[in-house]
């Protein structure tokens, strides 16, 4: 990456200081360019859904995973219910969705209560044998008594194929629309899949382990006996471990993240080690020296964290990322660079500056597959809730088993939104919708920029300073 005018400003930059400039391409097409990143964590698109408890959960993990980005579970998920957690996404099917199943006996207040657990809005009807009888959606409901059965309201004849079936034979099936249902060789309900995720399937490489099952990656803290969970978690089949804390470059973390290191040594296995969060060329040669395979960069920068305004402290991201990239290309790790992100645009300018990934918090906790309860705000607009993870709430969840002053003690001192309404999108609720823009706002960068590769977005990438005003310009007025 170069600067426009050749040198680098003396001031730090966010993401919407900088814009990219367009250069000579033979890129013809987004569909030329690969987003498979290159730091091991086996991505084939370089996003990553934050360790959040608003964000990252099994239905998170399952769906992105699909699509080949990352899941960071959170550290405060004790490691037994991790193992059942990462048990279950490995289950899961690569390409067909997991189906919401009711039986015939089942109420139409049940269906009406699981509907907004997806964004396909499908509830599956079967009989004793595990074999689909029809299915329900929002519109056989509506003006229905709650206490219906779902015998009495359910479509017979729902569109099923052999879980063998390609994609594309799904999509010609569908005709563009509805679901399909998935069946075993026993004729058994084994998936669901529209004609949208049939498309997607196409576009999309999942991230898959050794093994052909989806991958995860979980987060661990740097306090308590951290070789113990580290070693749970990798038992657990974990693919990548996130070590994390908000202040990286400290002690502690350096000490954490050796043990870590050791256990990954000892027991043979090839998982790399994400560690973090720092801002400087020294945070990231001291973490890189102690284990670390992946940098993670951002201190303040996250919709939910208040940091910056409580202490000061922080670092604009843009610029952190771009030093930290450099600095861990000297120090053979990648980096990923963490929070900020508002716009596929900035995804593709933490690519230019040298990441290997962005991880995403608050963006994604606003859609269906995040793990908290679909509320309605006072116009009847859907949302959920997120909160910081060093947010009073967190904190509180986190010191559930503390003594009652040590807690108390503890919430004295919150850096963090504890409850914040993430609308959904009407036109991208799924997260799904959201990972569509993100791609295609980075493979179109890519052809502006002439690059195949994410490394040849960071190697190509030429990025101007702009004003305020400049920025505004390049937002969208139309009403």
């Amino acid at each position: 990456m170069r600067f426009l005018d050749g040198q680098s400003p003396s001031h730090d930059l966010t993401y919407d200081d900088v814009f990219l400039v367009p250069g000579r391409s033979d890129v013809a097409s987004r569909f030329d360019v690969d987003l498979t990143t290159a730091d091991g964590s086996g991505a084939t698109v370089p996003v990553v859904a934050a360790n959040m408890t608003a964000v990252a959960g099994r239905r998170m993990a399952e769906t992105l995973g699909r699509r080949g980005a990352l899941t960071v579970l959170p550290q405060d998920v004790a490691p037994s219910a991790v193992a059942e957690i990462v048990s279950w996404i490995k289950s899961r099917h690569p390409v067909w969705d997991t189906p919401l199943v009711l039986t015939l006996d089942d109420a139409v207040a049940d269906a009406v209560n699981l509907l907004p657990k997806r964004a396909h809005g499908t509830v599956v009807v079967v009989d004793a044998g595990g074999r689909p009888v029809g299915t329900v959606d929002e519109a056989a409901c509506s003006g229905v008594d709650r206490f219906t059965r779902l015998s009495e309201v359910l479509d017979p004849t729902p569109v099923v194929l052999p879980l063998e079936t390609a994609p594309q034979e799904v999509f010609d099936a569908l005709g563009g629309r509805g679901v399909a249902l998935g069946l075993d060789g026993d004729g058994r309900l084994a998936g669901l899949l529209t004609a949208l995720g049939a498309l997607r399937a196409e576009v999309y490489t999942p991230a898959l382990d050794a093994e052909g099952r989806l991958r995860t990656a979980a987060a661990i803290g740097i306090n308590g006996d951290v070789s113990v969970k580290a070693k749970a978690l990798l038992d657990a089949g974990v693919d990548v471990l996130v070590v994390d804390t908000a202040h990286g470059h400290q002690q502690k973390m350096l000490e954490a993240l050796a043990a870590v290191r050791k256990v990954v040594t000892d027991t043979g296995s090839d998982v790399p080690v994400a560690a973090g969060n720092v801002v400087t060329a020294d945070g990231v040669r001291d973490l890189a020296a102690a284990g670390a395979d992946i940098i993670k960069v951002g201190v303040g920068p996250g919709a939910m964290c208040t940091t910056r305004m409580m202490t000061g402290v922080g670092r604009p991201q843009f610029s952190a990322v771009l030093e930290c990239a450099a600095a861990g290309r000297e120090a053979g790790v990648h980096v990923w660079a963490d929070g900020g992100v508002r716009h596929p645009r900035d995804v593709a300018l933490a690519i230019a500056a040298g990441a290997s990934a962005v991880m995403i918090g608050s963006w994604l906790a606003g859609t269906y597959e995040s793990p908290g309860d679909l509320l309605r705000d006072e116009a009847g607009r859907p949302y959920k809730e997120s909160f910081g993870m060093a947010s009073k709430r967190a904190v509180s969840a986190r010191t559930r088993g503390d003594g009652g002053f040590d807690r108390a003690r503890k919430g004295l001192f919150e850096e963090g939104i504890s409850s914040s309404k993430q609308l959904l999108d009407p036109q991208r609720p799924g997260v799904e919708d959201v990972l569509d823009g993100i791609c295609a706002g980075v493979r179109s960068a890519c052809t502006y920029a002439g690059a195949r590769t994410l490394d040849d977005m960071h190697r190509r990438a030429v990025i101007g300073v702009q004003t305020t005003a400049g920025f505004t310009e390049g937002t969208p007025h139309g009403l």
